[in-house]
Order: structure tokens, then sequence, then C-alpha cells
């Protein structure tokens, strides 16, 4: 009689093919529909799972599994294989811990027993599968009770309830949950500009992507220094500066990413712009700003003028004041005489920043190159050529100065220079001598007769007197 009893509930319970009638079978159980976890169905007599089961007087407790799976009872488990699916795998929910000969396996893709929420109902003894209204084409019920689902979607995400009928009429719930991880595309960063001016402009790069997944930020191909990290908004997705820095500019990129999937955007290349700073006059290399740079006479000196800039500045040179050049980062002085005595600026100028900086040297002529001399100019000139005796070092307090062929007497006086600045010939003066307010003298078309000693005397206005004499050759024409 008992053997016929249990043979007749079993033949009761698979007469209704689905999950709601296994249910109503029993003791006019509630419908799953009705059932929520926590609620215990009306089934007075009817036995449990360890834990209490649905028939127990209580709720069902919950528990997180070593994958952080929920579920209910002592024993029923449920986790995904694999256990973080990515968009496109095949994922099965294994299940663990059925006691008791189950009939029946219904499958729920949502948070409550509902009706709307059913993915499938799977009778056990004669294989038949019946789909609910969640079923989505991709899932199927094996006979162990696991749920398998082809190639996931995002969608598939969420609470899943497994509720199994056994012999004995009992009825186990067991709780999981599935997370499908989408392939990230690329994301994309945008800036405010890309072009920005040191201590001066605000920063804002926003990192933009349709997921939702978490963002984090690389600088130069590595991963976000501390100090710019700082200025990350909440969510991670826009970084701001406020007053931009120069170690700030390079490459930046962002990477959206999940446990299974990671996608960089392309770089987005940031330049600070800065200075004119530490503007210096270089002479060989050597930093000469604020110095007296001493030269003999007729040398020549290239003064180079550097600067810590982004963009290279623009120069422009001065020369006591007064605008020389514009562009070059160097200037050429050639044959340094006294009157290129002076102060020589450099002035640097950014075009970006629009702000600019100086440094300056002072050139003198050596002490070597201050005492007079005489030298002619050709060295040595030939026949019918002008020669120029130039005077370096000549006093600054000049009076008067004459020039004579020869000993300085008056008959052989060539020219004398009076203190009105004029000059007037002398004796000897033949008509090809012309005389400078430096005290130079000029010979035009010479002759081999012009070959010999000249002397000069000059006068100051404390009435010092010097003397000096050059030997001139001329060399006759081949």
């Amino acid at each position: 009689m008992q053997m016929a009893s249990e043979e007749g509930q079993e033949a009761q319970v698979l007469e209704v093919r689905g999950l709601q009638a296994p249910i109503r079978a029993c003791c006019d159980l509630v419908c799953p529909e009705d059932l929520r976890p926590g609620m215990v169905p009306p089934c007075p007599g009817a036995g449990s799972s360890a834990n209490g089961g649905l028939g127990g007087a209580g709720p069902h407790p919950l528990f997180s599994s070593s994958v952080g799976i929920l579920s209910t009872g002592a024993e029923i488990s449920i986790s995904p294989e694999p256990a973080q699916p990515a968009e496109g795998d095949n994922v099965t929910l294994v299940v663990r811990g059925l006691s008791g000969d189950v009939l029946a396996h219904s499958w729920y893709a949502g948070p409550t027993l509902s009706l709307s929420y059913l993915v499938a109902s799977y009778i056990v003894s004669t294989g038949d599968e019946t789909p609910g209204p969640s079923h989505t084409g991709r899932e199927a019920v094996r006979p162990d009770g696991s749920l398998a689902i082809w190639g996931v979607l995002p969608r598939h995400s969420g609470t899943y309830i497994l509720q199994t009928l056994n012999r004995q009429l009992q009825t186990e719930v067991g709780y999981g949950h599935v997370q499908v991880y989408e392939i990230l595309a690329p994301p994309v960063v945008t800036a405010n500009n890309t072009e920005l001016v040191e201590h001066r402009d605000t920063l804002r790069l926003a990192c933009s992507s349709p997921s939702t997944a978490e963002a984090r930020w690389f600088f130069n191909g590595d991963t976000l220094p501390v100090a710019v990290r700082l200025g990350l908004s909440p969510d991670g997705r826009v970084l701001t500066r406020h007053g931009v820095r120069r170690e700030e500019a390079g490459a930046y990129q962002c990477e959206v990413w999940n446990p299974v999937s990671a996608s960089r955007s392309e770089p987005l290349n940031l330049t600070v712009y800065f200075g004119p700073e530490r503007v210096a006059i270089l002479q060989d290399s050597t930093t000469r700003t604020g110095c007296t740079i001493r030269l003999d006479f007729n040398t020549s000196l290239t003064l180079r003028c550097v600067a810590r800039s982004c963009p290279e500045p623009e120069y422009v040179w001065a020369f006591n004041g007064r605008a020389l050049q514009e562009g070059p980062d160097h200037l050429d002085i050639s044959s340094m005489t006294s009157a290129q005595e002076g102060t020589y600026t450099c002035i640097a100028k950014n075009p970006k920043t629009l702000l600019s900086g100086s440094a300056s040297v002072v050139v003198r002529l050596s002490a070597a190159a201050v005492t007079m001399m005489i030298v002619p100019v050709p060295a040595t000139p030939t026949e019918g050529q002008d020669v120029t005796l130039t005077v370096q070092g000549y006093p600054k307090d000049l009076l008067v100065y004459a020039w004579y062929r020869g000993p300085a007497s008056e008959p052989n006086r060539l020219l004398s220079q009076l203190p009105s600045g004029n000059w007037i010939a002398g004796p000897a003066h033949s008509g090809r001598e012309v005389g400078f307010a430096n005290c130079s003298l000029l010979v035009q078309k010479l002759n081999l007769t012009d070959a010999g000693r000249y002397m000069l005397k000059t006068v100051t206005l404390q009435g010092k007197t010097d003397t000096l004499e050059v030997e001139l050759q001329v060399a006759p024409l081949e």
C-alpha cells in the first residue's frame, strides 16, 4: 500500500508538466508566483531540506558561497562556471547539495519566485523541459538540475533561483548570481585644450566610453602619478588640474576595464608652455651674464643667448640700449675697436606665454689694447695701394696730435689736428695724406718713396705728451 501511494503521488506530479502543477499537487502549496525568498508555503506536515526548507516554520536563510554566490539552505549551492564569464561565453549554473530523489527542477531569472521570471521547468523522469516567460532561447536545464546558458549576454546578469520538488513532495530553493562582463571597446580621451600655459591654464581631460566599467588613467605609458590622481572625479572619468605645470606635459591615456577585459584609448598629447627662464649669455659655452668681457684690439667675439623656454623663444640683441638685430640666438662682434665697447643685452621673448627675460654683458678692450700703438692696415701694402696707419689706444682726453715723415720736427710735419677737430697740412704734406679723429693717418696711392719711418705726437688736456713711431714698408709692383 505504501508503494502504491508513492507511485500515485509521482503519477500525480508527472501528470501536469511544469512547475505549477507539481507544487499544487502537494497539499495545496502556494503557486511559485506567490513564493518569495523568506516565505514558507502552507503545507502542513511537509518536510524540507536540512535547513528547514520551504516546509518549515521560518524564512530561508541566505549565505554566500566561496565565489560570492547567494543561496538558501545549508546544502544547496549554485555557482557559475566560469566564475567570471565574458560576453559570448557558455555558462553553466552548477548545482551542488541537492537532497532526496528530485522529481522536478524549475529555474527563475529574477529576484523572486514569480511566474514572470520563470526560465524553464524540467521533469527528471521524462526529461521534458517546458520554457517559461523569461526563456531567451539560450537556456537548457540538465538532468542534474544545472542550468546551461549558451553565448551569454550582459542582460543575462542577475539573480537566478532554483526550486526543486522531491518524491516526498518537499521543495528546496537555492539562489545564485551571475555577472556577465562585456568585451570593452576602446574609450576616447578629450581635452578642453591640448596647448596650455603653465600656472595659468586649467586642464580638463574626459574619458568617454559607452560602458560603465571602471576607468583608470595612464601618463606616458605608466600609471598616473599620485599628485595628478588627486584631480580625478569620483568616478575616475574626469581629470582636472588647476594651474597646470610643465611636468604634466606628455601623453595621456584612459583605460576601461573589468575582470575579463581591458581596453585603452589612443594617447592624447598635452603641451605646456613656460618661460623664458634663466636667460644667460655664453662665450665659448661659459656663462658670462653680468660679467665684463675684455678683448684685444681687432679680435672677434661671438655671444650666444640661451634660455629655458617652451617653445624656443625669439631673441632680440641690443647695444647700449639700442636694438641691433632680431631672430638669431647669437651675436658676432668682429674687429673689436673702442667704438664697440659697451653693454650688450639679449632679450628672450616667448610668443605663447607672452613673457620675456633678458641678460647683459659688458665688452671692453683689454688693458694691453689700451696701450697706444700704430698698426699699418694692410701690414705690407703694395705700390699704388692705400694704407691706414691705425692708432690703437689713443687717449680719450686728446687735445691735439701731429704726424711726421721722419723725425718729429717742423719740416717733416705731414699734418696736425686742432682742438676744433679740423686738421691742417704741414710742410711735408704731399696732398695724399688724411687725418682722422682717432689719430689714424691715411696715405693714398703709395709709391716706393713713401716707405720709411712715421712718427705720431699726441698731447692730452692734462698736457701729457706721447710719441710713437712705425716703420712702413711698401712692396714694389711685380
